[in-house]
């Protein structure tokens, strides 16, 4: 297993690696000129450290090579600093918003704390619904209870996170008035009070993450779930005395959540692109918002940067979801 995870750790370079590029050179060849978004305001010198930063005006290939040292070799040097108070990235080029003309790793990371909130908590709640709702649907197949199920998930499919969004705020904040439409980041919780309100701004953009998360998991438990049902080692188990909750709890719960755990490991990165529609929706302000906004600025560092980490997240789910399969059936070897 070990000699797999590096294996699969070694392999993943040359993937982000050609994905990298591959981003960067389509946003090369976006129209217009990058500097022309850039307020007049803006004094010469801090131009010049722009454009040097990304080698505007050089070949492609040595912009995108400037930007892999950048990003893989300075930003660490400027975490480590950070952490241990070094002076390794005293004085190198990082990575220039256009928009804001602060480093974009900066920016990042004091958006992220924001998405991290909404998005671990939506999908954490997504899970925790969802195998419990499969798990019974494919027990009582064919029940009143499977029926509403499958006519909910059905609902949680098609309706997509901008239409939800402004549902939620429609009925839950503009005629019922119980929760705020805007998400305020900059509430700071110090008491129960105040965690309360933050409780509140956070139930309809956790929902609506949690809806299409739930719609999901749970046809995939369920699904699953069926398909290990019919097995003969559930006849045997059963046959052998087993009660039935250690039969389906145990046994058929653990074969069926192999399949389930690749869903679910692969469906962290989607749902931060769900993010990217609720956080606008609600207002949040963290990364998907973000990368909205730059979009509009034709900020194309930082769309580069975000779009780079949405890869990253990707590729290491996918490790993880293998990973996964051996620790929970121990027939899968990886030799």
């Amino acid at each position: 297993m070990l000699t797999f995870a590096i294996r699969r750790l070694v392999l993943s370079v040359p993937t982000l690696l050609f994905i990298s590029f591959v981003i960067f050179m389509l946003l090369q060849l976006a129209p217009g000129d990058p500097m022309a978004q850039v307020p007049l305001t803006v004094p010469p010198e801090v131009k010049e450290k722009m454009r040097q930063a990304l080698g505007l005006g050089e070949p492609p290939l040595v912009q995108y090579w400037k930007w892999l040292v950048q990003i893989f070799w300075i930003e660490p040097q400027v975490l480590i600093d950070h952490w241990f108070g070094t002076s390794f990235s005293e004085g190198k080029l990082r990575v220039i918003s256009w928009q804001t003309r602060s480093p974009v790793m900066d920016i990042v990371m004091q958006r992220m704390p924001q998405t991290l909130w909404v998005v671990g908590l939506s999908y954490i709640v997504g899970i925790l619904i969802a195998l419990p709702i499969g798990i019974y649907s494919a027990y009582r197949q064919y029940s009143l209870f499977d029926q509403s199920g499958t006519f909910i998930t059905m609902i949680g499919f098609s309706i997509p996170p901008f239409f939800t969004g402004p549902l939620l705020i429609v009925i839950f904040s503009v005629q019922l008035g119980w929760f705020p439409s805007i998400y305020d980041t900059t509430h700071v919780v110090n008491d129960w009070a105040s965690f309360k309100i933050q409780l509140q701004q956070m139930i309809m953009p956790v929902m609506v993450l949690a809806l299409q998360t739930t719609a999901q998991i749970s046809r995939y438990m369920r699904a699953s779930m069926l398909d290990n049902l019919n097995q003969d080692y559930v006849r045997t188990a059963r046959a052998k005395g087993l009660s039935e909750a250690v039969v389906v709890m145990v046994h058929v719960l653990r074969n069926s959540m192999i399949p389930v755990i690749t869903v679910i490991a692969l469906g962290i990165p989607a749902i931060f692109g769900g993010a990217i529609i609720t956080e606008n929706v609600f207002k949040v302000n963290g990364i998907g918002q973000l990368l909205i906004t730059a979009l509009f600025a034709n900020d194309l560092p930082m769309v580069m940067t975000l779009t780079f980490i949405f890869a990253v997240l990707i590729v290491m789910f996918n490790l993880v979801a293998d990973i996964l399969y051996g620790v929970l059936d121990p027939r899968i070897r990886y030799d």
